[in-house]
Formats: C-alpha cells, structure tokens, sequence
C-alpha cells in the first residue's frame, strides 16, 4: 500500500441551472482535501428526483461556460452520455474499473442526501468502491441510531466507517468523512423560478451561465 494515493472526487448533480453554491462547494472541497482531480458529474435523470427542465446538452454547455479557465474543476459528461435513468453505484463501478483498485476515489454529497442514502439503489455498495465525503454546515447534527428508520441505518454506518481527511489519501475507499464548511444559500430552484418570473438572478451564478440562459429563454414561463 502506497503512502500518498492518487485521488479523485466526483460532485454530482442535475446542475439545472449550474450555480456559485455548487462551484463554491466543489472548489473549497477541492483545495481543502487536497484532491488531485474534482470532477463535477451532471445526472441525465436523477432517480429520486424531477427530471431536469432543461436538455442534457444544455446542461453541458452552461457546466462548459461555467467551468472555462478553472483548472482546479473539471468535467466528467459519463452518466449524461449513459442516458436513462441515473444510479450512483453504476457510475462508481465504472469509474473503479477505469482507474483501478489502487486511486482513492471520493463521492461527494450533502448532509441531506446521506440521510437518504438508504434509499439508493445498491447503496450498501458505495462504500466497497469509494469513500463518501459529506459537506455539512456549522452547527449539524450527526444522525441518531435511536431516531429509527433511514436515520438509525446511516447513524450507524457513520458508526462503522467514519473516518478523516488524511483517509483519503491512505485509503482507497471505504471511509465516510464529514467535512463543515460555509455553504451558499443558493439554489437552483430559486433561480428557475427568479427567471420564470421575468427576475433577474445575476451574481447568484456565473455571468457567462446567465447569458446562455437568457440568448436561449431557458426557465421562461409559457
């Protein structure tokens, strides 16, 4: 075993509009955990979620124009050339079998999504093929193993295989490290609904993405 591994960290989403609260999120995830690759992963139809207003391809291009001379990012197009429906485990499977059991491969996602992470399809798998990062907010709460349900079986996979930063480096795969940082409040949602509305939602998103909307009227009510 290798003291200092190669790593790789993938930051999905249905980037519907892509926004400064993800590419926030991504970066400072990026410098402070010292990954050798961030890779932001657009979903073609996220399973447990409205399907994105907008096209695939559309998608790609305002992550393109909001990514253009941000070396530190980098965009990985596979599960919206996949198509269908899109489940985590697949992605992960293919990204292992690409780079090998050697690189530490690091999925990351927010404290909402793990307390779903029951949910997901063959979820009790993520772990044999990636370590889970997990941006918090100050002030969080970790789940309870005697809340029941969802919560109990996180609390106690929190339990089994929570572990730190220095992990991600050592380790292949297989730890859950929980990271707080200053989350923006911005989201996609809002920012559909700001430009349905005829609002504007500059400086909640890069301007290049925000003139892409506009040039193609995405978001407008009919």
């Amino acid at each position: 075993m290798t003291d200092k591994r190669h790593t790789v960290a993938l930051f999905g989403g249905t980037f519907d509009p892509v926004h400064f609260g993800h590419l926030r999120m991504a970066l400072e995830l990026q410098q402070a955990l010292g990954f050798d690759q961030m890779r932001l992963l657009p979903s073609h139809q996220p399973r447990h979620r409205q399907s994105p207003g907008v096209s695939p391809e559309r998608r790609r291009q305002m992550l393109q124009l909001a990514l253009d001379g941000c070396d530190e990012l980098q965009l990985d197009l596979r599960e919206l050339n996949r198509g269908g429906p899109t489940y985590t485990v697949d992605t992960l499977e293919e990204l292992r079998s690409e780079l090998g059991d050697d690189v530490s491969i690091s999925f990351c996602m927010g404290l909402d999504s793990l307390l779903t992470l029951p949910s997901w399809h063959r979820w009790e798998r993520l772990l044999q093929l990636a370590h889970l990062v997990v941006a918090t907010r100050p002030g969080w709460q970790l789940p309870q193993r005697d809340a029941g349900g969802a919560e109990t079986q996180v609390a106690a996979l929190l339990d089994e295989c929570r572990g730190e930063a220095e992990d991600l480096k050592r380790e292949s795969r297989g730890r859950l490290v929980v990271r707080e940082q200053t989350l923006l409040p911005i989201s996609a949602t809002r920012i559909r609904h700001l430009v349905a509305r005829g609002k504007s939602p500059r400086f909640l998103l890069p301007a290049a993405v925000l003139q892409y909307i506009e040039d193609n009227r995405l978001y407008k009510s009919d």
